[in-house]
């Protein structure tokens, strides 16, 4: 009895801390916003080749001062070869994303001082009005998961646990929205994608625990809905660590051999499946119980035997 006491108190606390880092989250959000990526921002990528023995530290000086802003310049995972990230120039806000010239500035000869054979591998160009339209798309497509992941909730349990599921998913999506705001790491398309990622696998842990809770309340009609909570949790506790863990690995690996490409993807899943984890535990047990669910809302009623 004691056990199930505090796995009630851990989850009331777990689940008021939660709110607590929602809160600060929404602010660290709303004050320092995002570090938007050339994919919604517009702008030039430009892959090069050269010495081996140059470094970024030698390079973004020499590309920051061309392009009059802070340029991004990544490894591309070979020794010599980098990718060079950089806004488009107020002068050049309207060029066609189709055009050939697509570098903008002459990277070669920007770089010349440091090494006379720079390989200019390819550039591209993502144009202001692609990057708005990404965005635009971006939102939407969050938007729409959403409202499909709500009505399924709506449909497949009584609609308090469908809302303990759901503040679950928007716990973990603020929580890595955050992340990003405060760090100021780029937020591109790659990240987009894990946040899709993360309400899906937020999901499936949220409905493991949840479907429990139905069975408990059904066969437990006399029960509490605490203790019903309790055993549902205790109940699924270590298959959704062992799931848990084996997709930590998964992800890790991705995250030291992805290399930079795939570093924000990376962090966002990783961040993604603990917090995913911890709110399918907290939130989407606790606020069920806080909305007052009963073992009343999934009684069988015998249907009449007459029409």
């Amino acid at each position: 009895m004691k056990n199930i006491n505090r796995l009630t108190k851990w989850r009331h606390l777990s689940s008021a801390i939660s709110v607590a880092v929602v809160l600060i989250s929404l602010s660290i959000i709303a004050v320092k916003g995002f570090n938007w990526g050339l994919d919604f921002t517009g702008g030039v990528v430009a892959e090069v080749t050269m010495s081996p023995k140059i470094t970024a530290s030698e390079i973004q000086p020499l590309m920051n001062a061309a392009s009059k802003q802070d340029v991004s310049v990544i490894s591309a995972g070979e020794p010599g070869r980098w990718v060079i990230r950089y806004g488009l120039p107020d002068s050049v806000k309207n060029i066609d994303s189709n055009s050939e010239n697509t570098s903008v500035l002459d990277v070669k000869q920007v770089l010349s001082p440091l090494d006379s054979n720079v390989k200019l591998i390819n550039s591209s160009v993502v144009g202001p009005q692609v990057g708005q339209e990404l965005a635009e798309q971006g939102g939407l497509a969050l938007l729409i998961a959403m409202l499909c992941i709500l009505g399924y909730l709506s449909y497949r349990f009584e609609w308090r646990l469908a809302a303990g599921s759901l503040c679950a998913l928007i716990h973990d999506v603020i929580f890595v929205l955050a992340f990003f705001s405060l760090s100021q790491m780029e937020f591109n398309l790659t990240v987009l994608a894990a946040i899709l990622a993360i309400l899906g696998y937020s999901l499936n842990d949220s409905i493991i625990i949840a479907d429990r809770i139905r069975e408990v309340l059904i066969a437990k009609p006399n029960a509490k809905t605490a203790d019903s909570n309790n055993e549902a949790v205790v109940a699924t506790f270590s298959r959704t660590m062992v799931t848990s863990g084996t997709t930590l690995l998964t992800v890790v690996a991705l995250w030291i051999m992805g290399g930079a490409p795939l570093e924000g993807f990376s962090i966002a899943m990783f961040i993604g499946i603990l917090t995913g984890t911890w709110s399918s535990i907290s939130v989407g047990t606790v606020l069920p119980e806080k909305l007052g669910l009963l073992p009343e809302h999934y009684k069988i009623e015998a249907l009449p035997e007459t029409p």
